[in-house]
């Protein structure tokens, strides 16, 4: 299997997420039940949207008032939904590291802009490895959607059949798969560098 650049996930891949921070500082900013709204929390229509960059955060968050009965500020929800981030996983700095020796690094997220400008400068060390870090808002498509990942290939600059993508979601590995690229669904840095040493 010979490919051009690896591409990685960014949230479950190089770096910790975990949305029940963010529940249980909104919870705390609210004096609410932090189980009670995520319950309510949804990768709804409107998520997808502000990830395609296709609406801001000031609606985005209106709708979140709406859907979780919070009366929060704008700065409350982001203060909240940066707390998702947590540290890099175990082992993958010197990973990546490594890796970046042998191949171009690419990272391909889900995101939005405010978690951009959040994990930008927090991974700033972390992120100096790859050439380019590829957005869902910046490029309007999201994963799985195979146009996402055509578009990657596309910045890339190398043939989808090139790329070898990982992520910890297998519907974003079966999305990769149907658009044309290696893709393997990883939970651990090592299986990562297992594959990689068959590359």
């Amino acid at each position: 299997m010979k490919v051009d650049a690896l591409v990685f996930d960014f949230g479950g891949v190089l770096v910790e997420i975990d949305f029940g921070r963010a529940f249980a500082a909104w919870a705390v900013a609210a004096g609410a039940s932090a189980p009670e709204i995520a319950a309510r929390f949804a990768v709804d229509d409107a998520y997808c949207a502000y990830e395609r960059g296709e609406i801001g955060e000031r609606e985005y968050f209106a709708g979140l008032r709406r859907s979780l009965d919070l009366r929060l500020s704008d700065a409350q929800f982001i203060e909240g939904w940066n707390a998702i981030f947590g540290e890099p996983l175990a082992g993958i700095e010197p990973l990546v590291e490594r890796l970046a020796g042998r191949f171009p690094l690419y990272v391909f997220s889900n995101t939005n802009p405010a978690h951009v400008a959040h994990f930008e400068p927090r991974y700033r060390t972390l992120l100096a490895h790859f050439r380019r870090t590829i957005t869902s808002c910046d490029i309007g498509r999201r994963k799985p959607e195979p146009e996402a990942f055509a578009r990657v290939a596309e910045l890339v600059g190398a043939p989808p059949g090139r790329l070898a993508f990982f992520d910890d979601l297998e519907e974003n590995v079966a999305g990769a798969r149907r658009a044309g690229l290696l893709a393997f669904r990883v939970s651990r840095p090592a299986e990562i560098g297992a594959i990689a040493e068959q590359l």
